[in-house]
């Protein structure tokens, strides 16, 4: 569980969880937080987890320093610090500092190291800003354009730890083959001296693109193994295996799924519409296996049976659907590509003729297992 501290014009106190401390901010909007873990203060209304909003949902603005409550020195007492950690009170300042004059990409978001937006509505693409020197990183096959100023490499694994040999970095990229993945990735770089340059990234099909920004979360994001798009360099993308075997079985997504852990923004790609729901402990969410884009690590992912033998059945929606358990988020997709897959080959001629047992009660019985109906 997150722990956070919070610096008001009373004083610094903490820690607290995510909700406790969101609720500190509601009263308390211009504070600065401190997350466990983490290097430095930042403004409360910054950090999406914890912001403030108006009545009508919207955040309060980010405000200016004048208003600002004091930000403290250093650490709050009690906090795990980094090795190496540098406690200079000036970064929570500078940090402050550059989002006032940055402003973002148009009104996507900011981050650390890259600003972004993304374009469409039901067929979407992320568009990356680079500083001279910033990279992002995505899957192999996946940019849509790039400026000339933006140079490629490709790389094993995910690049955040290229101090390793080649025999880790080897491992690590091995690691990915089994979700699926490349090998490779592909790094992309502003080599240039000055201005901005942009690179964009499109999905292999129709739908929307999740935005998480992980420092935010401050958990590790389980993801369907297909899912990853791009992220800010230094995000790594990991193995998260399913213990349980019938989670495994009838999840819908295997054994291995990835993780996706650091302090940068990643991007997932999630077939048609998508939801985000935030699960309050002990809290449970019913969902079809295949509508899981990811949830965070404190999220139980266990699998129930959908009833009684007439609804498995007949009730059109398989034999077990997944049992989601807070506390914790969890992101959906309306329309998985599996589903879509299987609804177009259904469709498409075999040999001239539909698909054999098609519109048949056998031709339905076989497919019961997928949760697609009849």
């Amino acid at each position: 569980m997150a722990k956070w501290w919070i610096a008001t014009r009373t004083g610094v106190s903490g820690p607290f969880d995510t909700d406790a401390v969101r609720e500190q901010v509601h009263q308390e909007p211009y504070s600065w937080v401190w997350l466990d873990g983490k290097t430095v203060w930042r403004p409360a209304q910054k950090i999406r987890a914890v912001q403030a909003v108006d009545e009508n949902g919207v955040p309060i603005p980010i405000p200016n320093k004048d208003v600002m409550a004091p930000m403290p020195d250093g650490p709050p007492a009690g906090a795990t610090l980094p090795p190496g950690f540098d406690d200079s009170p000036s970064l929570g300042d500078r940090d402050l500092e550059i989002e006032a004059a940055s402003g973002g990409f148009g009104s996507a978001g900011i981050t650390d190291g890259i600003d972004f937006r993304i374009v469409g509505n039901e067929m979407q693409f992320v568009e990356i800003e680079l500083d001279p020197g910033e990279s992002a990183i995505a899957e192999a096959g996946g940019m849509m354009f790039k400026a000339p100023e933006i140079e490629m490499q490709t790389i094993f694994g995910d690049g955040s730890n290229q101090t390793e040999g080649f025999m880790g970095k080897a491992f690590g990229a091995a690691k990915r083959v089994l979700t699926g993945e490349s090998l490779f990735m592909t790094v992309f770089t502003h080599s240039g001296s000055r201005g901005k340059a942009h690179v964009a990234f499109g999905a292999p099909y129709p739908g929307n693109i999740v935005a998480v920004n992980l420092e935010e979360l401050g958990a590790d994001l389980i993801a369907q193994k297909d899912s990853f798009l791009a992220a800010s360099k230094g995000v790594s993308v990991g193995l998260h295996f399913q213990r349980k075997v019938l989670t495994a079985l009838f999840g819908g997504e295997g054994f291995i799924m990835q993780k996706l852990t650091g302090d940068g923004w990643a991007f997932l790609h999630a077939g048609g519409s998508v939801v985000r729901k935030d699960l309050k402990p002990g809290e449970e969410l019913h969902v079809d296996t295949g509508c899981i884009v990811g949830y965070t690590g404190g999220c139980e992912f266990e699998i129930m049976q959908t009833g009684g033998v007439k609804t498995m059945l007949f009730g059109g929606e398989g034999l077990f659907f997944a049992r989601m358990r807070g506390p914790g988020t969890v992101w959906l997709q309306s329309l998985p590509f599996s589903r879509l897959a299987r609804r177009m080959f259904a469709a498409a001629p075999q040999g001239g003729n539909q698909k054999q047992g098609e519109g048949s009660l056998l031709g339905q019985l076989g497919n019961m297992m997928d949760g697609d109906g009849f």
